[in-house]
């Protein structure tokens, strides 16, 4: 890690979760100097709590295109499939690619891969490192990595709060809140989602959409952002542990569903949406707050850091029932890239859970999004040293930033899960267009715009599917209205 605060380097990159980990690492292993601009110590970011895998297609009975086709079938009839192509095709070599850099993915006695099975998945290929500890893991071995890298600065500490856009038509660099000015050929962010925008969340408070509206002020579109997944599993409780995620890797174990009467509902590995549904009817139905998650059949030595996470909270999950909810969990939406992870402003990039390739469609299939962040981080920092060349020197430079903080209030909060949760209406969607918060705003009128049910988007008053909008994006352009795109 090269020392001091740069002012020049071949790729900024922002955000220090897996995504944009990978991407330094990318860059730098093409002989590029990297900024690395992170808000976080190293391996403090939101991908340090992930606990579900990376999924790729390595069994021998497995292959890309039957993690395409589960891929295509949990989206909804949404999926981009040229992406989820890349994904589904590159996956096995980035995996490769880890344990090549040192990550260690859990194995057997022979040193085969334990592959686990989660919802949506119609085979074993879901990898661990640590079991549900995946996040901590990668995130720790990738921060390593960097840190002894010379070709790569890391300014810890330093929130990007504007981009640099040289003659009104390239991104070339940040500006932090902090002071430093970063000059580059191109940027990358990989700041992570948006899901803590909603009142009940898996996600850490930093996961509030700030890379999206960063990109958006400068001159990026946005898309998809009506299209929000609600984990299925997470615990309802007093705090800190409410709104605490078990991962869907314990279902797929053996763990089960459970009403009130102690009688399952639902099948516990369908898709995300499905779960989350019928968990959601069940609730309003009985009037109470959870169903129970019964893992007392599941080896807890398999998923450590959830067992003791709920242990430290009052609950013994291999004695007592646990407690569940479905809670905002992964944004699908966000800012629009190509599958090189390019977004409609050339020289940004954004990969990860703030950019929208359109792979996951209408629900997220289980650990892709792991996946994700390696495939497209890598394709983007490839990319974006390819396409440009250094900045002509001499050129009027702008900053242009979001002009006000982006962390939301409490009312924001309440009126994104009230308004535009599990279950939405015209109505209701029509006050977030008031709402103090611009990204609030344009998750409303996003999901305004999408007048149907489709995957993790149910509008009460539009029940069913329409087929007529079939593999189409809602994509919003700054100051212009939301319209529907068909991506190839």
């Amino acid at each position: 890690m090269a020392t001091g605060y740069p002012t020049r380097a071949d790729l900024t990159v922002v955000g220090a979760g897996a995504a944009g980990l990978y991407a330094a690492l990318c860059a730098a292993r093409e002989g590029a100097t990297v900024a690395l601009v992170s808000a976080t110590p190293l391996a403090a970011s939101a991908s340090y709590w992930a606990q579900g895998g990376l999924a790729a297609a390595l069994a021998a009975e497995d292959s890309p295109d039957r993690h395409y086709d589960d891929t295509v079938k949990a989206g909804r009839g949404a999926v981009r499939r040229s992406a989820a192509r890349v994904l589904c095709g590159e996956a096995p070599a980035r995996a490769r690619d880890l344990e090549q850099l040192g990550v260690h993915f859990d194995a057997d006695r022979r040193g085969a891969l334990v592959l686990g099975l989660e919802g949506g998945h119609s085979i074993r290929r879901i990898v661990h490192a640590g079991g549900s500890a995946t996040g901590r893991r990668i995130t720790r071995d990738l921060s390593a990595l960097v840190a002894e890298e010379p070709r790569v600065a890391v300014l810890e500490g330093h929130r990007a709060t504007r981009l640099l856009v040289a003659d009104g038509a390239r991104c070339v660099g940040v500006a932090t809140a902090e002071g430093p000015q970063v000059r580059s050929r191109a940027v990358i962010l990989a700041t992570g989602g948006a899901a803590a925008l909603w009142a009940r969340t898996t996600n850490p408070p930093g996961t509030i959409g700030g890379g999206m509206l960063l990109a958006h002020a400068a001159g990026a579109a946005l898309a998809d952002l009506e299209l929000v997944q609600f984990h299925p599993t997470a615990v309802v409780a007093d705090e800190p542990l409410d709104g605490f995620l078990v991962t869907e890797a314990i279902r797929g174990e053996g763990a089960r569903l459970l009403d009130g009467a102690g009688e399952r509902f639902v099948d516990e590995l369908a898709p995300r949406d499905e779960v989350a549904l019928a968990i959601q009817v069940r609730l309003r139905e009985s009037g109470t707050p959870a169903v129970m998650l019964d893992m007392r059949e599941v080896d807890p030595t398999h998923f450590p850091n959830v067992v003791a996470t709920l242990r430290q909270g009052g609950i013994d999950p291999v004695r007592k029932l646990v407690p569940v909810a479905p809670a905002a969990h992964y944004v699908m939406g966000g800012i629009a890239t190509d599958l090189d992870g390019a977004s409609t402003l050339p020289g940004l990039y954004a990969v990860g859970e703030c950019a929208c390739t359109g792979l996951h469609g209408a629900n997220r299939l289980a650990s892709n999004s792991l996946s994700e962040c390696f495939v497209f981080g890598q394709r983007a920092a490839r990319r974006a040293l390819e396409q440009f060349a250094p900045e002509p020197s001499g050129g009027p430079v702008q900053e242009r930033g979001i002009g006000g903080s982006p962390v939301p209030s409490e009312g924001t909060r309440a009126a994104l899960w009230r308004h535009a949760g599990l279950e939405r209406d015209a109505e209701g969607l029509a006050r977030l267009l008031e709402d103090p918060h611009p990204l609030a705003r344009v998750v409303g009128a996003c999901a305004l715009t999408r007048e149907e049910s489709r995957g993790a988007h149910r509008r009460a008053d539009a029940p069913t599917t329409d087929p007529a909008l079939d593999e189409r994006h809602v994509v919003v352009a700054p100051g212009a209205s939301p319209a529907f795109e068909h991506w190839s």
